[in-house]
């Protein structure tokens, strides 16, 4: 391989690929804090022309962290498909990317050799791509998945209902769920972080839930965002009603050892879900990620929090989830500064995502000491949503009271969704019309209603 490229007398160098794919990333502060970042923009523009050049065969014998020291290298490299691979081992990532934009490349397409892939495929494509590109391939990979509804049909959009209380309070839960069920969110998941991370309450916040759900025969899936061993024991023990379970992943095998996680406690998860878990199925999982976990952790092995974040997806894809959520800015201005560097991980991570073969959603949002506005979120989530994300978040103002962080309100589904022409989930847009929620093509006159729901 040749790592070099000169520019006006000028020859760049590169000690490897890892290298090479830090420096042909966009502007990061996480790369910066990392020490991984190109000098200035001409170094980037010689990495990526060098990137340019690297085949995908080349990009799978060299992973950013090595098969010998990581399982989420073992796991990728395991579970790839042969057959998939080779159809595409051969392009360059120049010839990858025009590939992937090509109006002739179609959804099923994608869709065929998306199990071929290795996260650093998708991640060097992304380095050489504007943001218009990542969204016109994000929204040509269709990723149709099941559990109680079907999510990622073409001209829809979901959302998430977080109905998170300060104290876990289940009444006040249940209140603003039926708000949100009320402005139409909810059709991918009604998902609680909770303030108390015991098996007992998320029993009991499920149990709650799953009540309601089903009083009101709501065609959705429940989940409370605890550590994967607390839901486990919540599960196995009390016996609780569970349709998704969940756990945050990193993309490095030291990353989820700081998470608490492993690939065997992971399978572990997904055989009792399949065992034991509530919902009709088949994808009974829940993942979420960020750019710049493993850093946080130290868990990053010298690789740039774009790679890293795609390994994420290569490990969530053995679990065959229902839901992906990159929680794009949440985890702060030291690894996302501002609202430009937020909006391109958005996009990097759906297309990413998407393209690795995963329902991709995410939560568009800030902390307060990120340097983004509100117009800003606003405009990254109609850009989402023309992107084809498979779901937002959604929750009261768009101002979480309990992790402290700004995010999609509740009355921005309805708007993005009428704005771009997009419909929840099947099942459910049947429900909200059988509730006059939701009536024709425009929200019904009892719209906002809590009384609607029982």
């Amino acid at each position: 391989m040749q790592l070099a490229s000169t520019i006006r007398g000028v020859t760049y160098r590169f000690a490897s690929v890892k290298e090479v794919l830090a420096k042909a990333n966009p502007p990061k502060s996480g790369d910066d804090l990392a020490g991984v970042s190109a000098r200035d923009a001409v170094e980037r523009v010689a990495a990526r022309a060098v990137l340019a050049d690297l085949t995908l065969a080349d990009l799978r014998m060299n992973p950013v962290v090595p098969y010998e020291q990581d399982e989420v290298t073992r796991v990728v490299e395991d579970d790839l498909d042969d057959q998939a691979y080779r159809a595409i081992s051969h392009l360059s990532v120049g010839q990858f990317r025009e590939w992937l934009l090509d109006i002739e490349t179609s959804g099923p397409t994608l869709r065929a050799i998306a199990p071929g892939l290795t996260p650093e495929m998708a991640a060097a494509a992304a380095k050489l791509m504007s943001n218009f590109d990542l969204m016109t391939v994000g929204s040509k990979c269709q990723v149709v998945v099941r559990a109680n509804n079907t999510l990622g049909l073409p001209k829809r959009m979901s959302s998430r209902c977080q109905p998170n209380h300060p104290t876990d309070d289940v009444q006040g839960i249940l209140a603003s769920m039926r708000e949100g069920l009320a402005y139409g969110c909810g059709d991918a998941v009604i998902g609680v972080n909770p303030a108390t991370d015991t098996p007992e309450s998320t029993a009991e916040i499920l149990t709650a839930i799953d009540d309601v759900l089903r009083r009101n025969a709501v065609p959705t899936q429940h989940c409370v965002l605890s550590h994967v061993t607390v839901q486990m024991k919540a599960l196995e023990t009390l016996g609780c009603p569970m349709d998704l379970m969940f756990q945050s992943l990193a993309g490095t095998e030291a990353g989820n050892r700081a998470f608490g996680i492993s690939k065997k406690l992971l399978d572990e998860a997904w055989a009792m879900m399949k065992e034991k878990g509530s919902t009709k199925g088949p994808n009974r999982m829940y993942f979420e990620t960020g750019q710049g976990s493993a850093l946080s952790s130290a868990a990053h092995h010298g690789a740039d929090q774009v790679t890293i974040e795609a390994r994420c997806y290569g490990l969530a894809r053995r679990y065959r989830p229902f839901l992906v959520n990159t929680v794009v800015g949440f985890i702060g201005p030291e690894y996302l500064e501002d609202g430009p560097q937020i909006t391109r991980a958005a996009l990097e991570d759906h297309f990413m995502g998407k393209l690795l073969g995963l329902p991709m959603g995410c939560d568009a949002c800030f902390t307060y000491h990120a340097k983004m506005s509100q117009d800003e979120l606003e405009s990254l989530k109609v850009l989402l949503g023309a992107a084809g994300c498979s779901y937002l978040m959604s929750l009261p103002v768009g101002d979480d009271i309990m992790l402290n962080y700004q995010s999609t309100s509740y009355h921005d589904i309805p708007t993005v969704r009428r704005l771009l022409d997009r419909r929840p989930t099947p099942e459910f847009d049947a429900w909200l019309a059988e509730k006059r929620i939701w009536d024709g093509d425009q929200p019904g006159p009892y719209f906002g209603d809590v009384a609607a729901i029982k």
